[in-house]
């Protein structure tokens, strides 16, 4: 690959372990959790050319919809299955640093192909993979008896680890997570390494590599961004704008004030994700009106609070709504000026540390340099908008 991610070392392991065996017949190339993507699938027996472009192309194949309730060539609701994208399959396998003989955990089997993969660097023997869809799982299990490949395969929940092949020289994640198991650190041995993506309740999502430590915390930093399907058991329920507002009309007790900050600017991935580290419990959703214009909407998941921002093409100051204990834009705003203030630092200066207690904290650049905790800010006074056009568009 020409992004050096397919290392001399994985490059006899791509060869062997074929991607068209552990992709099935309808895929939906390029969908992520972020993508609106193609409506219709692409059937290898209908379009064999098209198929096979696609799974050997630098693209994620989603090859599940809605947990398997969706049926048909149209796309569902929510992708939740997909052979990955090979960059990062194969960037995350070199994060993993296996050795030959190392003792792997993978968790989420989906398609099998990472299974394969391992199994052909270090032996069947050596892995354990855990799928909680069991559909998933028996069609993996099948392309992997197919292909040769005998690792132990377990329908269950991933985020328990399997306590039965502990400990783990190595623990391999392919879905995000919003906490990391500390059913899994536990089960990795001293000086063992689990990588993982890791997402933040706000949005944005990185690689993390984690060494675990004689003590049972882990350590260490991202080494990359990722848009990986949410672990099934972290997954987030959302409820509708209505139930902040109590039922009546926006901007219902709104307070009103105005920034300078637009909500362009928090909607970059690496921002997202930033500003993720900086809070808790708060989430962005937006209200697009097809002119270019946008309501930016923040609610917290107690369900206690929420924000609107309102962004207006060329405006130079937007309007900003806020109700509840909670001034949710005050807190994304500071946290967005303290990244901004840092020289925006990348995915790879920041990093995670996970105590025996299961307490996880992020820090920038050293572990001995927390991140601040999340502090609930204090609403700004009024200052006139040009966005305010926006304001009656709900």
């Amino acid at each position: 690959m020409e992004s050096g991610a397919l290392t001399s070392d994985w490059l006899p392991a791509y060869q062997a372990v074929l991607r068209e065996s552990f992709v099935p017949d309808v895929i939906w190339p390029g969908v992520g959790p972020a993508d609106g993507g193609p409506v219709a699938s692409i059937d290898r027996r209908t379009d064999p050319e098209g198929w096979f472009r696609a799974v050997y192309s630098d693209t994620s194949l989603t090859t599940q919809w809605d947990d398997g309730d969706h049926t048909g060539p149209d796309r569902g609701n929510i992708p939740t299955c997909s052979n990955s994208q090979p960059v990062m399959v194969f960037s995350m396998l070199a994060a993993l640093d296996v050795q030959p003989g190392s003792k792997v955990l993978e968790v989420g089997t989906g398609t099998g192909w990472n299974a394969a993969l391992l199994s052909e660097r270090v032996g069947s023997e050596n892995v354990t993979t855990v799928e909680f869809d069991a559909e998933n799982a028996s069609t993996a299990r099948a392309r992997l008896d197919a292909a040769g490949y005998d690792p132990v395969a377990v329908v269950g929940d991933g985020s328990e680890g399997w306590p039965a092949g502990a400990p783990y020289d190595r623990v391999l994640i392919t879905a995000s997570l919003r906490e990391i198991p500390a059913d899994i650190v536990r089960q990795t041995r001293p000086g063992g390494v689990v990588v993982a993506p890791y997402a933040t309740e706000y949005g944005g999502e990185g690689v993390v590599r984690l060494t675990v430590g004689e003590d049972g915390s882990a350590c260490g930093p991202f080494v990359g961004s990722s848009a990986f399907m949410r672990l099934r058991q972290q997954r987030s329920s959302r409820v509708h704008v209505r139930e902040y507002l109590g039922g009546r009309a926006w901007p219902a007790d709104g307070v009103r004030s105005a920034t300078t900050i637009s909500p362009e600017e928090l909607g970059g991935w690496l921002a997202m994700f930033a500003v993720g580290l900086r809070t808790t419990g708060v989430f962005p959703w937006a209200e697009e009106y097809g002119d270019g214009s946008y309501t930016l909407w923040l609610r917290d998941t107690e369900v206690t609070s929420w924000a609107t921002v309102d962004h207006e093409p060329g405006a130079r100051t937007f309007e900003v709504r806020q109700s509840g204990p909670r001034r949710l834009w005050d807190e994304v705003r500071g946290a967005f000026l303290w990244w901004r203030g840092q020289d925006r630092p990348g995915f790879g200066r920041f990093g995670l540390s996970v105590g025996a207690d299961g307490v996880t904290r992020a820090w920038l650049d050293t572990p001995d340099r927390p991140l601040p905790v999340p502090a609930v800010g204090r609403s700004q006074a009024f200052v006139p908008s040009s966005a305010s056009a926006a304001s009656v568009r709900r």
